[in-house]
C-alpha cells in the first residue's frame, strides 16, 4: 500500500517536472516517423519538445552597396519575420533544435536581403533607386525566399536610400529640392490657368444668362406693347361704335325736330334757358334772340311763340 502511494507521488513529481503549459504564443515542436510535427495540446513534455516564440522578430539592417557607375550607396531597412507553420523542417533545419531557432534563421535570412539589395542597386543608377521600388522588388524577393528558411515575411520597409558619399548626397538632396519646387511652381501656374480660366467660363456662362435675360424681357414687352395696341385698337372701335351710335341718334333726334318743331320746347336745351332765366337778373339778354325782342319786352313765352313761328313760316316758305 505504501509502496503503491509512494510509486504514485513519484510519477506525480515526475510529471509535473516533465510537462509543461503550452503558452498561447509557443509553437511546440516534436518528432514522430521523421517528421516535425506541431502539438495542439495545453501540455507538452519539455525534454522531447521544442517550444519556440510564435511572436515575430525584428530585424535592422544597414546594407551598403554600389549602384550602376560604382557610386557606392547605404541602405537601411526593417523587416519583421515570424515561424512559418508549414515549413517548420526547414526552420529547424536552418536554426537547429534549440529556442533561438527563430533568431538563427532569421540571421541567416539577412543574406538573402543583402544580396537582393545589391543585385537591384547595381542595376540601376543612383537617380533611380528609390524606396518605393526597392520595396517592391525586395517584397517580392523575400516572399519567395523566406519559406525556404521556415521563415515568414510580415512586414518589410526601406527605411532610407543615401550616397556613401556626403557630397553626393547633398547634391542629391539639393537637385530632389530644386525638383519639388519646380514641381510646385508649375502646379501654382496650372492651378492660376484653371482659375483664370473658370473665371473665363463664369463670366461667359453670366454674360449669356444675362444675354438670354434681355431677350426674354425683350419679348415680354413685345407681348405687353401689342397687348396695349390690340386694347387701344378694341377701345378705339368701341369709340368709334359710339360715336357712331352718338351721331344717329343726333340725326335721328334733328329729323324729329324738323317734322316736328314743337318738341323743340321739351328740349333740355330749352329747359336750360327756363332755369337760367328764373337764377340771372338779366336773364334776357342771355336768352334774348335778337334786338326786336329785347325792345318790346317780350318774356320767355313770347320768345318761344316768335321762334316757332319763324321755324312754321319757314316751313311754308318750302313747301
Amino acid at each position: 500500500m505504501w509502496v503503491a502511494g509512494i510509486i504514485a507521488l513519484v510519477l506525480i513529481a515526475l510529471a509535473i517536472y516533465e510537462y509543461r503549459l503550452r503558452k498561447p504564443d509557443q509553437l511546440v515542436l516534436y518528432e514522430a516517423g521523421g517528421a516535425i510535427r506541431l502539438r495542439t495540446g495545453a501540455f507538452y513534455p519539455r525534454h522531447f519538445s521544442l517550444a519556440l516564440p510564435g511572436t515575430t522578430h525584428q530585424i535592422e539592417m544597414n546594407i551598403d552597396g554600389v549602384a550602376r557607375g560604382s557610386i557606392r550607396i547605404r541602405t537601411a531597412l526593417v523587416v519583421s519575420v515570424a515561424p512559418c507553420r508549414e515549413q517548420l523542417a526547414s526552420l529547424v533545419r536552418i536554426g537547429g533544435w534549440k529556442g533561438n531557432a527563430v533568431v538563427k534563421a532569421a540571421g541567416e535570412f539577412e543574406t538573402v536581403i543583402q544580396g537582393l539589395v545589391r543585385e537591384f542597386s547595381e542595376r540601376h543608377l543612383i537617380e533611380e533607386l528609390s524606396s518605393e521600388k526597392l520595396g517592391e522588388h525586395l517584397a517580392a524577393g523575400a516572399r519567395e525566399g523566406a519559406p525556404k528558411f521556415g521563415l515568414d515575411v510580415v512586414a518589410l520597409a526601406v527605411q532610407a536610400i543615401d550616397a556613401a558619399d556626403p557630397a553626393i548626397a547633398e547634391a542629391m538632396r539639393q537637385r530632389e529640392s530644386a525638383r519639388i519646387l519646380e514641381q510646385t511652381e508649375l502646379l501654382n501656374q496650372q492651378a492660376r490657368v484653371a482659375a483664370a480660366r473658370a473665371k473665363l467660363e463664369a463670366d461667359e456662362s453670366i454674360a449669356l444668362s444675362e444675354h438670354q435675360l434681355e431677350l426674354k424681357r425683350y419679348e415680354l414687352k413685345k407681348a405687353e406693347l401689342e397687348q396695349e395696341a390690340q386694347l387701344a385698337e378694341k377701345r378705339t372701335e368701341d369709340e368709334l361704335k359710339r360715336s357712331r351710335l352718338r351721331l344717329a341718334f343726333e340725326k335721328e333726334e334733328m329729323a324729329l325736330l324738323k317734322s316736328s318743331p314743337e318738341l323743340l320746347l321739351l328740349s333740355p336745351q330749352a329747359a336750360r334757358l327756363a332755369e337760367a332765366s328764373q337764377n340771372l337778373k338779366n336773364a334776357r339778354t342771355v336768352i334774348s334772340l335778337g334786338p326786336q325782342e329785347t325792345e318790346q319786352g317780350l318774356g320767355l313765352p313770347g320768345i318761344f311763340r316768335r321762334f316757332l313761328d319763324l321755324v312754321l313760316e319757314s316751313e311754308r316758305k318750302q313747301s
